[in-house]
């Protein structure tokens, strides 16, 4: 990897990481995924990202078996669904996640997206569980600006997980650069679209051509030249593992940009928020 980064915890992270979302959900899958994240943790790509809400559970037990015997490489995040978000109920399913990760330690949690309890109370939650050392820090997922702030104002929150690809941009009027503006690491999830629309677009496919890489490293390399964004693309196919895991290293000219811009226009106003 050639792009180091931090997190605001301090810990060094690598830029391109690796997503779980539908992980777990097929048993007859399980030892393909498994390897995979293997392999990506091999390839430097030591950032896991999963959730108790992806195959209830299923994605954290296949994270849990592949960081099996090398936890101390791993920087896992993992993610409470907002119904459990309450002062007694975050502190309960972060036990649950840890047992399914096989560990007694998560390196970031987050509030999946915002739900009924009050912010301050799962902030509370969360605190708790950093000062007993059940997590090393915290953060949020699909929040907007105005999300961010009602954040208690000496809150330590981390990061800002949410969307963002070429074709799914609104963070870029105002969100992303309120992050950069108050050093908030965004972690970009979908990085590559879904269903394989994006990276079959003639834009990214040219630019893919006039590099000689694979139109996922060119979308990927498209979010890593923000300042302060890293990704989290899901793969299961070694192929497209070592692909991911090469992508810091793409840069993209003036006149790839200008080429996807043209495909996918920058946003002009705020739009709602963005979510899958």
């Amino acid at each position: 990897m050639t792009r180091p980064f931090c997190l605001l915890d301090g810990t060094p992270v690598s830029p391109v990481g690796q997503g779980t979302w539908h992980m777990g959900e097929v048993r007859a899958e399980r030892d393909r995924e498994v390897a995979a994240l293997k392999l990506g943790i091999e390839l430097g790509m030591t950032l896991i990202d999963t959730a108790e809400m992806y195959g209830e559970g299923g994605a954290e037990t296949v994270v849990g078996e592949a960081i099996r015997d090398r936890r101390e490489r791993v920087y896992l995040v993992s993610k409470v669904y907002p119904h459990n978000a309450g002062r007694r109920g975050a502190i309960e399913a972060c036990e649950r996640s840890l047992r399914r990760l096989g560990t007694d330690c998560i390196d970031l949690y987050l509030l999946h997206w915002r739900g009924g309890y009050p912010l301050a109370e799962t902030v509370e939650a969360f605190e708790q569980l950093r000062a007993t050392g059940r997590i090393r820090a915290w953060g949020v997922s699909n929040f907007d600006v105005e999300d961010l702030l009602e954040l208690p104002h000496d809150s330590r929150c981390a990061t800002n997980q949410v969307l963002y690809n070429p074709a799914e941009r609104g963070i870029e009027f105002d969100l992303l650069p309120w992050c950069q503006a108050h050093d908030m690491p965004v972690m970009a999830y979908c990085p590559l679209g879904q269903g394989g629309a994006l990276l079959r677009n003639p834009a990214i496919v040219a630019v893919a051509r006039r590099l000689g890489a694979q139109p996922a490293q060119v979308a990927l390399a498209w979010a890593l030249r923000q300042p302060g964004v890293l990704v989290i693309p899901k793969a299961s196919d070694p192929q497209h593992v070592r692909a991911n895991a090469h992508a810091a290293r793409l840069q993209l000219s003036d006149e790839d940009l200008a080429t996807i811009d043209a495909a996918f226009a920058a946003p002009q106003r705020k739009v709602p928020l963005q979510m899958v």
